[in-house]
């Protein structure tokens, strides 16, 4: 789907950085572009930033105010494109001021410069129990009744849920990963490169018509990517993000 998005050079890529109490880094990464002292054209949210932000789950926000609120600063001065995943959904009314797409959106085609770009956090195109559950838990009313719910128990499902996401490894080796991404998108897609994240992986594969990208988790050590065009940069730069230092 053809969105007339266009990737700009020195735009950054954040993918899976699952922020909540237990990851304060992506906050601190926020801050820092807030104040100038990192200096995005864009900046391009891939998916499962938050580790659960819900529209329509109000406690989800405010456990995740601060965060909302720089985010929503800095899409007033700088485009901000943010590809739902599966941990960040329904966003439009959180995010007023950034390009939201849903998953039913992805993967998004983009430009840059003369090359095709389609973007994803890469839970699209699954089985039908995945495409039935992915319906369901986006429906509003569905997630009405879940606020509610949440609000009477004193946020027992949401505590649960946080206590199980602390204890997942986000960062181990998908193995097989190659054979995977082969039969998800190989022949399937027309463009230069394919980027998305979900999978944490950190790994570029080159097809005959295509090279396919997984972006790095930033929640694993704080990578994220900054789009370049140089003889020693094929699109995508890596750079670990460290309070206060550009590495």
């Amino acid at each position: 789907m053809f969105h007339n998005i266009q990737i700009k050079e020195g735009a950054f890529l954040v993918s899976d950085a699952h922020y909540s109490h237990l990851r304060p880094h992506f906050l601190d990464f926020l801050k820092e572009i807030r104040s100038k002292k990192l200096l995005p054209t864009q900046l391009i949210l891939m998916g499962d930033i938050f580790d659960a932000l819900f529209g329509g789950v109000s406690y989800t926000q405010k456990i995740n105010e601060e965060a909302i609120e720089i985010l929503n600063a800095i899409s007033l001065e700088i485009e901000v494109i943010y590809l739902e995943g599966n941990h960040d959904f329904n966003l439009q009314k959180i995010f007023p001021h950034a390009k939201i797409f849903p998953i039913a959106q992805q993967p998004l085609a983009c430009g840059l410069n003369d090359k095709k770009v389609m973007l994803a956090h890469g839970d699209y195109g699954s089985d039908l129990g995945y495409r039935i559950y992915t319906f369901l838990v986006r429906n509003p009313v569905v997630l009405w009744i879940l606020s509610i719910i949440d609000r009477l128990s004193n946020h027992l499902i949401l505590n649960k849920l946080d206590a199980y996401l602390s204890k997942k490894d986000d960062c181990k080796e998908f193995k097989g990963f190659k054979k995977f991404v082969s039969k998800r998108v190989e022949n399937r897609f027309i463009c230069d490169y394919f980027a998305e994240g979900h999978f944490h992986q950190n790994k570029s594969i080159h097809f005959e018509n295509f090279t396919y990208i997984n972006l790095g988790a930033f929640a694993c050590n704080q990578r994220y990517f900054i789009v370049k065009s140089s003889p020693e940069v094929e699109i995508l730069e890596e750079k670990i993000f460290s309070k206060g230092i550009k590495k």
